[in-house]
């Protein structure tokens, strides 16, 4: 039988190793952009976590490489080391397979520096990398830019956000005339495209939804915090879950180390993951992830995006994150695999908005609540907004009684105001 993978006509290899992956048929991304990548093409990839663009990519990469020429002909960048880690990972995945010996590096920081340049010296075929380090590669000349076929830009809008789209525009300004560019981003914010425009000509633009907001195994529910502390609310919905590795997220680095404090307190299998964390203990915590060490991670939206740790079955969110489209990225890290998950989320008075946002896209909510170590499902809890008394509207039960006032208390507080302006007008008296 033919497998799907064959009619882009890519080298056997390839097809073997999609085979063993458990990969018969291409997503839509895959579809529609692995002839367009094979043929040189420009391309814009718009789309979520989960709808299998790192292979859209990487595998028109690894087909086109020159094996017999010692040339970096491929250069990819991502926004963070985790992320650029992970690409290596899949690169191997594929490469293996391979007859002929194709050589890739990884280039990011938190490693020899030294080392790292003597490595890209000897000029692999493939560089995977930080747009930082690459940019340092290119300055120290041990990467040649004038062999490279084609740049790809992942998370293209994380890198803006992260700051690093000007040295992302230095990488592409010292490459040739004839570079194919590969952008992929979950979004096109305005100021990405005078860069996209700078070095695109003619590009294929794709957009891809991810497979449904809300995939059918995944059960979204609400917690309310009834404006309580939200760490006794946390420790209430862990008491109660036996999760295989459950993912607790916040906002800001601070809350993660805090909550990471708090549940290391109670004696719970816990680690910690974010941005300030050195790059030694983010491997060693993502190492500890892949071997299944770990019953929860407190983590900050680094990893939200393109980190793929196996087994997730719970999702909690401490806070709904500020950019919406960081919630679908969030619980997109379970329900994977054919697993069941779980994305469990703290609300307050101010996240009415959010919630209704996020149910317009199609996700609908439970809401429910731990009482004596069990989960029900209660009501929708409506937090309603402090009116002014001027847009009261008088109604019978809204008229108060007018409170009592103590005898004399008009004539004190006449007294007092004299004394008061008598004073003053000593002072300004004085002054004079």
């Amino acid at each position: 039988m033919k497998h799907n993978f064959e009619r882009f006509q890519l080298k056997p290899f390839l097809i073997q190793t999609l085979e063993q992956q458990g990969i018969s048929l291409p997503t839509e991304i895959q579809e529609r952009l692995i002839p367009s990548i094979k043929n040189g093409q420009d391309v814009i990839g718009r789309s979520q976590t989960g709808t299998g663009k790192t292979l859209a990519f990487l595998l028109p990469i690894l087909d086109r490489v020159e094996t017999e020429k010692k040339s970096t002909q491929f250069v990819i960048t991502a926004p963070t080391r985790e992320l650029a880690l992970q690409l290596y990972e899949v690169f191997k995945i594929y490469a293996e397979e391979s007859d002929d010996l194709i050589t890739a590096q990884l280039v990011v920081g938190g490693t020899d520096r030294l080392r790292m340049i003597e490595k890209a010296q000897q000029q692999p075929h493939i560089v995977i990398g930080t747009p930082g380090r690459i940019l340092d590669m290119l300055n120290e000349q041990a990467l040649r830019p004038a062999s490279v076929k084609a740049f790809v830009v992942d998370e293209a809008d994380q890198m803006l956000d992260m700051g690093f789209l000007e040295e992302v525009d230095k990488i592409a300004s010292r490459m040739s005339d004839e570079l194919q560019l590969l952008v992929f981003s979950a979004t096109i914010p305005e100021k990405l495209k005078p860069f996209l425009r700078k070095y695109m000509k003619n590009p294929k633009q794709v957009e891809v939804e991810a497979p449904g907001a809300s995939p059918e195994n995944i059960a979204h529910w609400l917690v309310p915090d009834r404006d309580r502390d939200r760490k006794d609310i946390l420790l209430k919905i862990t008491s109660s879950l036996q999760p295989f590795l459950a993912i607790v997220f916040t906002n800001t680095k601070e809350t993660a180390d805090e909550i990471h404090e708090v549940m290391r307190a109670e004696g719970m299998n816990v680690d910690c993951i974010h941005g300030d964390m050195p790059p030694r203990h983010r491997k060693k915590v993502l190492k500890k992830l892949q071997d299944a060490e770990i019953q929860y991670l407190v983590a900050t939206d680094l990893i939200a995006r393109g980190i793929d740790v196996k087994g997730v079955s719970h999702i909690i969110n401490y806070e709904i994150p500020k950019e919406l489209e960081y919630y679908v990225h969030r619980v997109g890290r379970t329900a994977r695999a054919g697993w069941d998950g779980t994305a469990i989320t703290i609300y307050g008075r101010s996240d009415q908005t959010s919630i209704e946002k996020l149910e317009k896209q199609g996700i609908t909510f439970e809401y429910k609540e731990v009482k004596k170590g069990e989960w029900v499902t209660v009501e929708k809890r409506n937090f309603q907004q402090r009116k002014t008394s001027s847009d009261q509207s008088v109604k019978p039960g809204n008229l108060k009684k007018p409170k009592k006032v103590k005898p004399g208390y008009k004539k004190k507080f006449k007294q007092k105001m004299e004394e008061q302006a008598k004073r003053q007008r000593r002072i300004n008296r004085r002054k004079g």
